[in-house]
Order: C-alpha cells, then sequence, then structure tokens
C-alpha cells in the first residue's frame, strides 16, 4: 500500500496547483494535485506533455476513466468509491494507482482488505501560487 501525507512515512507531498505557471514553484520531480474539471484540462495536458507526474481527484466513474486516459499517475477518490475504482484499475490494468483520500488512520484497514493501491491524508497536498 502507498502512503502519502502518514505520520510515520516520510514522502514528497502533491502541490495544489492553480494554473501552469504555478507548475514552476513546485520542486523538481514533484507531483502536482489537480481536482479533474474541464476547465483544468489545460494544465492537465502541459503537465503529461511535459513529463510533470499528475494526481487528479475525482468524483466518479467517468471520472476516474477519463484520469487514466488522460495519463495521470495517481488518481484520487473519496473512499466510497474506492472499491469500485480499484476494479476498474485492475480490469482496464491502469498505469495510475488508485489513493482514497482520508482523514483517520483507522480508515487504512477497511481500504486494504479492499485492495485498494494506497492512501493520502489531505494534510499530504501543499497549496502552490503563480505568485
Amino acid at each position: 500500500m502507498i502512503f502519502f501525507g502518514h505520520r510515520f512515512l516520510e514522502n514528497e507531498p502533491l502541490y495544489h496547483v492553480s494554473d501552469i505557471d504555478s507548475i514552476l514553484h513546485t520542486p523538481p520531480a514533484s507531483t502536482i494535485y489537480l481536482e479533474f474539471d474541464e476547465k483544468n484540462l489545460n494544465i492537465i495536458n502541459h503537465a503529461v506533455l511535459n513529463s510533470v507526474k499528475v494526481a487528479l481527484f475525482v468524483k466518479n466513474t467517468t471520472e476516474i476513466l477519463y484520469a487514466s486516459s488522460l495519463g495521470a499517475s495517481y488518481i484520487i477518490i473519496e473512499k466510497e468509491l474506492a472499491k469500485t475504482a480499484q476494479n476498474i484499475a485492475e480490469n482496464y490494468l491502469f498505469d495510475a494507482k488508485i489513493l482514497a483520500l482520508i482523514e483517520e488512520e483507522d480508515e487504512i484497514e477497511e481500504l486494504a482488505l479492499l485492495g485498494v493501491d494506497g492512501v493520502i491524508f489531505s494534510g499530504a497536498i501543499v497549496k502552490i501560487s503563480s505568485l
């Protein structure tokens, strides 16, 4: 299981950007975070074309499929969508990893038993601006 933002395990945060210029303010080899939205497609496409890892937060099954097709490295979902998302990822052999957004450590076991690739605590997402 992959962990982002767990207090025991050191890892890089995800950088929440709001525009293409914000990507320049992230560390080299970082992963940017965006909510899947049509208005973010230019940022997503720019990042993927420039070999920047992208983590996309999605809200439904269709967006899971879009995120994979757009080249996301990580697909972040609410835990209620975890089993469905993981099944789709395994069925279609996604390269992306499915991460369930959680707040408490006691949620980890349930998601592990569902076979979800990983979890992410909200504290692992750092807001970056282009200023």
